[in-house]
C-alpha cells in the first residue's frame, strides 16, 4: 500500500484522537486484560531464559534454539506489547513519530526472528529423527549458537534493506494519533515469501517429517514386538503414546502458527483492496503478537524439565551454592 492508497483508504482531514466510546468499567478491564497478557509473555519467556542460561544439564542444542526463540519473544512482552495495546485502547497513538518509527523496527525485526527460530528448531528436530547418529557427532552447542547468530544478523540486514529501499519512507505517522509500517507492492511480495510462506514451507514439510519417520519406527518397533515376548507391549504402547503425542504438538504448532501469523500477512497484500479499517488492523496486531505468549507453552510446558525449573525458580533454589548442577531432568 502506497502513501496515496494509504490515504484514500483513512484520510487525514481530522486532526485529534477520536474519543473513546466504552464506559470506565470497560476502559479499566481493557487495561488489567492487556496487562496480564504482558505479563504471561514476559514471565513465561523469561523463565526459559533462565532455565536454560542456569542449568548446565539444559546446555543442549535444541534448547539453545528454545532460548532463541524466548529471547524475541520475551522483547515482545516488554517492548511492543505495551504500546500496541495502548494504541488499541486508547484509539490513538500517543509516543509520536520518532518512537513510531522505533516501533516497527522493533516489531519487524522480532517478529521475523521469532518466525526464523521456530523454522530453525524444526530443522534441529528433523536433523535428529532422521540421523540421530550424525546429528549427535556433528551438531554441538557451539555449532547451533554460530547458526543463531547468524540468523539474526540476517534479520537485521533484512529490516534494514526494507527500512532502506522501499522507494517511499516506509514509516510515517500519516495521521495525527495513528502509526503505520506501509509497504509498496513489490516488498509486501517480498516480506510474504521472506516472512511468512518460506519459514512456513520449512516447518510444514520438516515436521511432517518427522511425523512420518516417527511413525515409521512405532511401525517397526510393533512388528518385532509380535515376535518377541509379551512383556515387549510396553514398549509398544510407549511408542503408540508417543506417536499420538507428536501428531497433537505438529497439530498444535501448525495451527498457532496459522492463526497468529496468516491475518497479518493477508492484510499486507489486500488490506487496501478490502477497506480493513484502523480498529480491524490493530486487532490483527494483536492476534500476531499473541503469537509470543503462546511460543513458551508449546515449546516448552510440554517437557517436564521446565516444570521443575520453574518450581526451582520460584522457590529461590537458585541461587543455593552448585544449584546450576541440579538434575532437572530426571
Amino acid at each position: 500500500m502506497n502513501r496515496t492508497e494509504f490515504n484514500q483508504s483513512h484520510g487525514c482531514d481530522h486532526f485529534s484522537c477520536p474519543e473513546r466510546s466504552v464506559s470506565p468499567a470497560v476502559y479499566i478491564l481493557l487495561y488489567v486484560c492487556s496487562a496480564a497478557v504482558v505479563l504471561l509473555t514476559v514471565c513465561g519467556n523469561l523463565l526459559i531464559i533462565i532455565s536454560v542460561l542456569h542449568f548446565k544439564q539444559l546446555h543442549t542444542p535444541t534448547n539453545m534454539l528454545l532460548l532463541s526463540l524466548a529471547v524475541p519473544d520475551f522483547l515482545v512482552g516488554a517492548l511492543v506489547m505495551p504500546s500496541m495495546f495502548i494504541w488499541t485502547i486508547e484509539s490513538c497513538w500517543i509516543f509520536g513519530r520518532d518512537f513510531c518509527i522505533c516501533f516497527w523496527m522493533i516489531c519487524c525485526f522480532l517478529l521475523n526472528s521469532s518466525i526464523y527460530n521456530i523454522a530453525l528448531i524444526a530443522v534441529d528436530r528433523y536433523l535428529a529423527i532422521s540421523n540421530p547418529f550424525l546429528y549427535m557427532n556433528r551438531v554441538s552447542v557451539r555449532i547451533t549458537a554460530v547458526v543463531i547468530i547468524f540468523d539474526w544478523c540476517v534479520m537485521l540486514i533484512y529490516i534494514l534493506a526494507v527500512m532502506f529501499f522501499n522507494g517511499n519512507f516506509t514509516i510515517s505517522v500519516m495521521c495525527p494519533g495513528e502509526c503505520y509500517y506501509i509497504l509498496n507492492e513489490i516488498w509486501a511480495v517480498i516480506d510474504l515469501i521472506y516472512s511468512f510462506i518460506f519459514p512456513l514451507s520449512i516447518i510444514i514439510i520438516l515436521y511432517t517429517r518427522v511425523f512420518v519417520i516417527a511413525k515409521k519406527h512405532a511401525t517397526a518397533i510393533r512388528e518385532l514386538n509380535n515376535h518377541t515376548r509379551p512383556k515387549t507391549q510396553k514398549i509398544t504402547s510407549h511408542s503408540m503414546k508417543s506417536e499420538r503425542k507428536a501428531a497433537k504438538v505438529l497439530g498444535i504448532l501448525v495451527s498457532v502458527f496459522l492463526v497468529c501469523l496468516l491475518p497479518y500477512f493477508i492484510y499486507s497484500l489486500l488490506g487496501y483492496a478490502i477497506g480493513i479499517q484502523t480498529e480491524t488492523f490493530q486487532k490483527i496486531l494483536i492476534i500476531l503478537y499473541l503469537n509470543s505468549t503462546i511460543n513458551p507453552v508449546i515449546y516448552a510446558l510440554f517437557y517436564p524439565w521446565f516444570r521443575r525449573c520453574v518450581k526451582l525458580i520460584i522457590t529461590l533454589q537458585i541461587f543455593q551454592t552448585d544449584s546450576a548442577l541440579i538434575n532437572v531432568l530426571s
